[in-house]
């Protein structure tokens, strides 16, 4: 196991994928990732070609302890690079883990952040509860703006929670002994409830809308707009699994990405960053809604522009879950 992570080292201070030091070694890429999961070890004339393509001495490959040796010059100075222990990856693990549930719960309260308006309009439109439209409007304008200030606070806290743990997010560290192969179970556990996690979050988001279609067939404004609060719902806790899944599985790819872990640029984007472009979301869609009803004295058909906002909104929270390497 010391030789495995040896070479990993190397090859990562070297920046070299797997394929790349299978190409200069002439071997294959399945005999390379066999030395670094210990499954196998090479032999002397091997460890001597290791030797000379990474610039150490065969003493340090061959001892059976870790020391410190000569980085390569493509790679940043090690006094630039934080060790991460097994403690510390293991803390990063359950850090990550409670902030994909919370992150999750936060892109929930948004898209329920505009059901209690919907209702609210729906039962003043029919008649129901005695209420009037203003005191719906009023109403619902201040839950939704309760829901997205509480997701919001939870972005914030869940970003100053990350903030010890800054050089993992950043790429700028290096792997103890251990570290790799601990990552690699806790991820092969993990695999089959990320797969479903993210195939029930698509179909939720995909046929959200259907509540919605179905409720066209019937006159009653109350019934369609509490089957678009069930549409936002349902495409809500669909994003909310994705997101879940999304963060957890990321938290495991950070310890096991190929290449040379380096020190990402000081212009990195602040995790803040993301909440306040959510709650910029919500205020622009409130904004628009404003705008069509009172200019347009469209209030009987303005509303549509709440499930449409809630269905971009699970959309982008979808593809940035997908493509984002980092999350907060």
């Amino acid at each position: 196991m010391i030789l495995a992570d040896k070479i990993i080292r190397l090859r990562k201070r070297n920046g070299w994928s797997q394929e790349e030091l299978a190409e200069k070694m002439n071997v294959s890429r399945q005999s390379v990732s066999k030395w670094e999961s210990a499954q196998s070890v090479p032999d002397l004339a091997r460890i001597l070609q290791l030797s000379a393509i990474f610039g150490v001495t065969t003493d340090y490959l061959l001892k059976d302890e870790l020391e410190a040796e000569v980085p390569s010059p493509d790679c940043p100075d090690s006094s630039e690079v934080r060790h991460v222990s097994l403690e510390e990856a293991n803390a990063y693990l359950a850090v990550r883990k409670l902030s994909a549930k919370q992150i999750a719960f936060a892109t929930f309260l948004c898209s329920l952040s505009p059901v209690c308006l919907f209702l609210l309009i729906g039962a003043s439109e029919d008649g129901l509860w005695n209420i009037s439209e203003n005191f719906a409007v009023a109403v619902g304008m201040c839950a939704m703006f309760l829901f997205a200030g509480a997701a919001a606070v939870i972005y914030i806290y869940m970003g100053f929670r990350n903030s010890p743990y800054s050089h993992i997010s950043q790429n700028a560290y290096e792997l103890d002994y251990g570290v790799t192969g601990m990552v690699g179970e806790r991820q092969k556990a993990y695999r089959n409830t990320y797969v479903k996690s993210f195939v029930i979050g698509i179909f939720a988001v995909s046929v959200s809308p259907i509540p919605v279609f179905l409720a066209l067939m019937s006159e009653n404004t109350f019934l369609c707009t509490a089957m678009l609060s069930l549409m936002t719902a349902i495409a809500g806790a669909g994003a909310a699994l994705i997101i879940n899944a999304g963060i957890r599985w990321s938290s495991f790819r950070k310890f096991l990405s190929e290449g040379c872990c380096v020190p990402a640029p000081q212009e990195e984007k602040k995790p803040s960053s993301k909440a306040a472009f959510r709650k910029l979301y919500w205020l622009t869609a409130t904004a628009a809604y404003f705008i069509w009803s009172v200019a347009g004295n469209a209030w009987e058909t303005s509303w549509v522009i709440w499930p449409a906002a809630a269905l971009v909104f699970a959309a982008a929270e979808c593809v940035y879950a997908l493509l984002a390497k980092k999350t907060e």
